[in-house]
């Protein structure tokens, strides 16, 4: 008798339990990581082999809650283009290294000439966002640009093309903060 009292309240608190369990895992938890979600970066090569006449015209930087960004306008069609991790950022006529701070190093070829109006400025740029640390100009060399950009760490990124504004194009390279 007393085993089958043990048995009963044995069964009762289990069935308790499964029911309250179902519960409380249905709780909705604020994650911020799930508003963050970079499952298709990755941190591999991002290629386009597509050609054009369009000449890069301005390159934009921010600063957003869960990547950095940098854009690269057109004055048209969209360009190719390479955007990968390297060893070191070498300028694009010369293959001379330039020195850079941050954990990793990347690399944006645009297969398009700069416009003649374009002034880069000086060939470092500090910018101490979250992800990327500097913007360095590599140069334009027959037909083709590249820019380097330091970051914190070899983090995910994606690169992607968008039309507009008017007739013109933006190459857009985003780098997480983190590893989401």
């Amino acid at each position: 008798m007393r085993r089958t009292k043990l048995g009963l309240l044995t069964a009762l608190a289990a069935a308790t339990m499964l029911t309250v369990t179902p519960v409380a895992a249905a709780a909705p938890v604020a994650n911020s990581a799930t508003a963050c979600e970079t499952v298709y970066w990755g941190s591999f090569a991002k290629t386009s082999n597509i050609s054009t006449t369009s000449s890069m015209t301005n390159i934009r930087t921010g600063h957003h809650t869960c990547f950095d960004r940098m854009v690269l306008d057109l004055s048209g069609k969209p360009a190719g283009y390479s955007v990968k991790y390297v060893s070191a950022l070498t300028g694009i006529g010369s293959g001379q290294a330039v020195p850079t701070t941050g954990g990793a190093k990347l690399e944006i070829l645009l297969k398009a000439a700069t416009s003649p109006n374009y002034n880069p400025g000086a060939t470092v740029k500090t910018l101490n966002y979250q992800t990327f640390r500097q913007q360095v100009w590599l140069g334009s060399f027959e037909g083709q640009t590249k820019i380097g950009v330091s970051t914190r760490a070899r983090l995910p990124m994606r690169a992607f093309v968008l039309s507009g504004p008017g007739n013109g194009s933006r190459l857009v390279i985003d780098v997480a903060h983190y590893w989401y």
